[in-house]
């Protein structure tokens, strides 16, 4: 990377892409699948989109949304591995052109100015006339932020287990659990009574058999390893993360859950 492919009837210099598909898409937008698409105007389709971050020949930043979406999983695989691909989207497979990125880049085309926002033309109407996309504000707590802390639990899941003392229980005798770990169990519980929109239970591989369980819920991320123990943030505890020990009760919820969780093709 850089590539390029035209688009606006100018060069489009590709930074990096995305999926949004129900098993993968971009935390920041959502709780679940439904939630992320509603934030970018773009109809839940089961099967998912290809968000393309890149700058425009004066600079500007755009997201490209793609319904090609084999196309995208195939550069950012190749990417993953170290090897350059040049990512090339057909205007027919565009869906739409979105000012600004909802994720932050760390990088930017060479030969172009500064990653800059797209000046919104309400004249023109459509993609244009939207205000900008932008990452969330590092600096405060909320439900972005929430699941951007799941979300590197489940990446750093090791560094994180290694904080955990390896006999922790769910409730030792005696002892009550938190209050918001308790709503969340119970919350995730009435997931199999009631399944929840798509994508707020994924599954990913892990270490042999087990898997990488995320589940998301009103103001809650809970990430978990089947064969393991569970993390829990909260809204309303900033920064906290909860550990869940095995205990009773979660060797079987988890399971549960990941019956009904989707799965990465």
């Amino acid at each position: 990377m850089p590539a390029t492919e035209e688009s606006r009837d100018e060069a489009l210099y590709v930074l990096t892409a995305v999926l949004l598909t129900p098993a993968q898409f971009p935390s920041v937008l959502g709780d679940d699948y439904p939630e992320a698409c509603a934030a970018l105007g773009l109809e839940p389709y089961d099967t998912g989109y290809g968000l393309v971050l890149g700058q425009d020949g004066g600079g500007a930043r755009w997201t490209v949304v793609t319904d090609d979406v084999s196309l995208v999983a195939i550069a950012i695989a190749t990417w993953d591995c170290g090897m350059e691909y040049a990512l090339a989207i057909e205007d027919r497979t565009v869906v739409a052109s979105l000012p600004g990125w909802p994720l932050a880049v760390a990088v930017a085309a060479p030969g172009v100015p500064a990653p800059h926002d797209p000046t919104p033309d309400p004249g023109l109407g459509g993609d244009a006339s939207r205000a900008p996309l932008s990452p969330p504000d590092s600096e405060r707590w909320g439900p972005a932020q929430r699941r951007l802390g799941a979300d590197e639990i489940a990446l750093q899941w090791a560094i994180w287990r290694e904080q955990v003392d390896s006999d922790v229980t769910f409730v030792s005798p005696g002892e009550k659990p938190h209050g918001g770990v308790r709503r969340v169990l119970e919350e995730a519980r009435g997931y199999l009574d009631s399944p929840p929109p798509l994508g707020r239970i994924r599954s990913a591989f892990a270490s042999g058999d087990a898997r990488t369980l995320r589940a998301d819920g009103p103001g809650w991320s809970m990430v978990a390893r089947t064969d393991d123990i569970a993390f829990v943030l909260l809204d309303d505890a900033p920064g906290e993360v909860l550990p869940v020990g095995r205990g009773p009760e979660l060797p079987g919820l988890l399971t549960a859950l990941d019956k009904l969780a989707v799965r990465p093709h």
